[in-house]
């Protein structure tokens, strides 16, 4: 359950800091009125609204880069993030920055998920997020998800089988996403073998001494 007070608090940040991310702060003349502005974030989650908060002071937010390949260490994942904890918190950050107009944002959520290590489980987790909160068109979040299971499936769906299963079911975007990608493998390997079968050298075909 959320704390009102915190709330109240998220409310009265974004009122300011996101007002100006999105380019609404106007002047002088106009500061009354800005003033005035309020975004209800009600249904969003606060940890991810308090994180675009922070970026916009710090241009970065919890669990900040240590490296160019890695992040500092967050002692709330658990060791093994069978909920997605971890990809849940940059996957939501990510969809606030999309809406809000912050690709700065949109881009350090998204290295931040591919830094992020999972579990199948936790992956699974990730995807139904994507395929339900991301728009349809947004490839630069969707498809590395597809891609992952396409080259991962064979083995990770083992670890999460009931779980793949549902997601197959409740996203059908997503098997076919999926499908696709793998159908579009298995082509590429059959035209290299053809090409490379085709430029290897015939052998001249063995007569038999024997009448």
């Amino acid at each position: 359950m959320s704390d009102p007070e915190i709330n109240d608090e998220v409310e009265a940040a974004a009122d300011e800091d996101m007002a100006e991310a999105e380019g609404t702060n106007a002047g002088d003349g106009n500061a009354e009125a800005t003033a005035h502005k309020t975004i209800a974030l009600p249904h969003d989650d606060l940890h991810a609204v308090a994180s675009v908060l922070e970026y916009l002071y710090k241009s970065d937010y919890f669990p900040t880069l240590a490296g160019p390949t890695s992040m500092e260490y967050d002692p709330t994942v658990p060791q093994s993030d069978n909920e997605g904890v971890a990809l849940l918190r940059h996957a939501r950050v990510y969809t606030l920055a999309q809406r809000f107009g912050l690709p700065g944002l949109s881009a350090l959520a998204h290295k931040k998920i591919h830094l992020t290590q999972s579990t199948a489980k936790g992956e699974i987790a990730y995807a139904r997020f994507v395929y339900r909160e991301a728009a349809p068109d947004d490839e630069a979040i969707r498809k590395p998800v597809a891609a992952f299971w396409a080259t991962r499936s064979h083995v990770l769906r083992h670890e999460a089988e009931q779980e793949f299963k549902r997601m197959c079911l409740e996203f059908p975007q997503f098997g076919f996403d999926v499908l696709s990608l793998v159908l579009d493998a298995q082509e590429k390997r059959s035209q290299r073998s053809e090409v490379a079968g085709a430029a290897a050298p015939r052998k001249r075909q063995r007569v038999s001494g024997i009448l």
